[in-house]
């Protein structure tokens, strides 16, 4: 696999060796050895597996008191997936991050513990695949407004389409008043 730091440069992104043929392909997804060397020690405890049509924005979710570093993917379909770091002692505080995921590019993100992570559904459909370092906690979950001007995250929305939010997205927090880490 070759990882390689994005702008953030705790948020990795992982592209797999893919070996393929008439028969199909062979790839691996997860290997401790190596993620502990390029990303940390880091111990997962949950996998989680969503499936959303066009137009859905999942996000931005964080826990705070059991912060969740996540290790995402997408199977089937595309999905344009964004970190926003909350961490102040960083000097990336406030700044965002975002590329495509898909089940061609078969490349994994990680995002450590200490960020709002979410994902607007680009294709007809989608899955989405993630190992998480937490258990989800329902009483410890928070979502960030996914369009806090201050953040000014350039999602690729569908032309004349409000993205489709669950309630409690639709109520997420701005960031100046966010709970932050």
């Amino acid at each position: 696999m070759e990882y390689q730091a994005l702008a953030i440069p705790d948020v990795v992104l992982i592209t797999p060796k893919v070996f393929g043929d008439e028969r199909g392909f062979f790839m691996e997804t997860f290997r401790e050895d190596e993620f502990i060397k390029h990303c940390g020690p880091y111990r997962f405890v949950q996998d989680n597996h969503s499936k959303s049509k066009q137009g859905i924005l999942r996000g931005l979710h964080y826990q705070h008191r059991h912060p969740q570093g996540k290790l995402v993917r997408v199977t089937h379909g595309e999905v344009y997936d964004v970190a926003v770091d909350l961490r102040k002692s960083s000097p990336n505080f406030g700044q965002w991050v975002g590329l495509l995921l898909n089940a061609d590019n078969k490349q994994l993100l990680w995002i450590p513990p200490g960020f709002a992570h979410g994902f607007y559904v680009t294709s007809p459909d989608a899955e989405f695949q993630y190992k998480c370092t937490e258990y989800y906690s329902p009483g410890d979950e928070y979502s960030l407004a996914w369009n806090d001007a201050d953040l000014a995250i350039d999602w690729p929305l569908l032309p004349g389409k409000t993205p489709l939010l669950s309630e409690k997205d639709t109520q997420g927090d701005c960031f100046h008043s966010a709970v932050k880490f």
